[in-house]
Order: C-alpha cells, then sequence, then structure tokens
C-alpha cells in the first residue's frame, strides 16, 4: 500500500488505512508501537490492557480506605438510572 506524506508543523504524516484501524479497534488516542528496521517501519497494534479489580485495588493509595460490602450500602441518588 503506498502513502503520501504531508506536513503537519515540524513533521511529516501519514494515514492509517481505515480497514486497519478498524480490524485493531483503534481509535484517536489509542497507541501503537512503530517497528524500525533500516528503510522499513511497521506499525503494530498493541494490545488493550485487561485489568484485575484486585490489581487496580492494590494500587490504590492507602488515605482511600476500602468500603467492606459497599455493594450492599443503600442507595442514595440516581444509582439505578
Amino acid at each position: 500500500m503506498r502513502q503520501t506524506l504531508r506536513k503537519a508543523g515540524g513533521s511529516l504524516v501519514m494515514t492509517i488505512p481505515k480497514s486497519f484501524v478498524a480490524q485493531n479497534g483503534l481509535s484517536e488516542g489509542s497507541q501503537v508501537e512503530l517497528i524500525l528496521s533500516g528503510k522499513k517501519m511497521m506499525v503494530e497494534a498493541m494490545p488493550k490492557p485487561k485489568y484485575k479489580l484486585n490489581e487496580l485495588l492494590a494500587e490504590m493509595p492507602q488515605e482511600f480506605p476500602l468500603v467492606e460490602q459497599w455493594d450492599e450500602l443503600q442507595e442514595t441518588g440516581l444509582e439505578k438510572n
């Protein structure tokens, strides 16, 4: 596939084909890996991170205490909407 480079500020840019974007679930802000080898450059879509609740909670600052049985607390607003 041939692309034409365009100037954007002090850089050169090219577009990514819509089919590659759709196939890899990319959107604005997605990160990709550029693999450079001499005159060749490959673009690799990065896998979306998979989070586990216990890992996220372990990273939470200690000044925010965990609320035990939070899912059993009484509703206070529009939680069901």
